[in-house]
């Protein structure tokens, strides 16, 4: 992409995600994408509900998002924004989580939270993108990792 295609602010709803995204409930791990600048930068929401199905067990009397669910959400967004990226007018290509580096988890994500992954692009070689990924909750810092993600080709039935 061109600088002037990704300094143009996009917004993803979620039949756009859906449509970028294989996943589907219960594990589709983000609702919409705010502030995307092609495959540069994106803002992934979470809106974290207690009828979700992984608070049955982690923890029903204190219910904690599990971290790697916080990971997946990251790792979406960043796939959301390569798809996007990818050239018009092909089908989508399917997007695979490749590699997880230096994740930290800070503070806990409970129901009713609204959970932002701030994505920025450090690096791309071909169909493989890396990003610095930072979860926010109310503007404090709950969770970071370095990700990686790569385009495969969808295989015709």
């Amino acid at each position: 992409m061109t600088q002037a295609e990704t300094a143009i602010l996009e917004t993803f709803d979620i039949l756009r995600l859906l449509q970028s995204l294989p996943h589907r409930y219960p594990f589709l791990m983000v609702d919409r994408i705010i502030e995307a600048r092609g495959d540069e930068s994106g803002i992934g929401i979470k809106n974290v509900s207690v009828n979700e199905p992984q608070f049955q067990g982690h923890f029903p009397e204190r219910p904690v998002m599990p971290g790697v669910l916080l990971i997946e959400g990251m790792a979406q967004t960043a796939g959301a924004l390569c798809v996007n990226a990818h050239a018009g007018g092909v089908k989508p290509p399917l997007v695979y989580f490749m590699t997880i580096d230096k994740a930290k988890f800070r503070k806990p994500v409970t129901p009713g939270d609204r959970v932002e992954f701030h994505m920025k692009k450090t690096n791309r070689r071909k169909d493989m993108w890396w990003y610095k990924g930072q979860a926010f909750v109310d503007g404090t810092l709950v969770c970071e990792a370095e990700i990686a993600a790569m385009l495969a080709p969808q295989k015709s039935a």
